[in-house]
């Protein structure tokens, strides 16, 4: 059986591409205001144009409104989402 490895809260192009090379299988992105590392569906849209095929986009929320999450799956497409 082989883990998986996902890195949550990247919000640079570079560090993206480092967890990529770095092999991960997965990134996450933050959707939860009171975080640090939380992105806008738009900015994640972006950051989303750095990750290749294969590699997973994973959308994190916690306790999120119906809308804010129809947001980033229209504007991000994430593979996944987590909920907490």
């Amino acid at each position: 059986m082989r883990t998986r490895i996902k890195i949550c809260g990247l919000t640079r192009e570079q560090d993206i591409e480092a967890a990529v090379a770095a092999g991960v299988d997965a990134i996450g992105f933050v959707f939860y205001a009171k975080s640090k590392r939380c992105l806008t569906p738009m900015r994640a849209a972006q950051l989303r144009r750095a990750v290749p095929a294969f590699v997973d986009v994973v959308a994190l929320f916690v306790n999120p409104e119906h809308e804010e999450v129809q947001a980033v799956l229209d504007q991000v497409g994430p593979e996944l989402l987590q909920f907490h």
